[in-house]
């Protein structure tokens, strides 16, 4: 059974849920559901909520990360690619290609980019 990881800001909390839910359906498991998560409001909560991340990257075959994403989801990308994860990069549209607001990184072999929709996204992950 493949086990996956998604990775995206806040704001992209019910696109995650959507996601999640789609490759469940399909019989793969979630390492880690971190948009159950309330805000940290310690250094404490903040550590506690690291290592789980951490380790739910590192325990995924596959790393989704959903754009815009936030500084937490571009070093959970950044473990993913130190560990040789498959990793599949989400934008409903062309922003990852745009030169003001991309990152080197995004453009790695490593990388698949994904453009489209969240069925042509979720398709594109049990096919590949």
């Amino acid at each position: 059974m493949k086990r996956f990881y998604v990775a995206s800001s806040f704001k992209n909390i019910e696109i995650v849920r959507l996601v999640s839910k789609n490759l469940q359906n399909k019989g793969y498991i979630y390492t880690y559901d971190w948009t159950v998560n309330e805000s940290a409001s310690t250094i404490e909560d903040l550590r506690e909520i690291g290592l789980n991340e951490k380790n739910a990257v590192m325990d995924a075959d596959i790393i989704i990360v959903i754009l815009p994403a936030g500084k937490g989801s571009h070093i959970e990308l950044g473990i993913a690619l130190g560990q040789g994860k498959r990793i599949y990069l989400y934008s409903p549209n062309d922003e990852v290609n745009n030169l003001d607001t991309t990152s080197t990184f995004y453009h790695l072999s490593e990388v698949q980019k994904c453009m489209g929709t969240i069925e042509e996204l979720v398709e594109i992950v049990t096919t590949s």
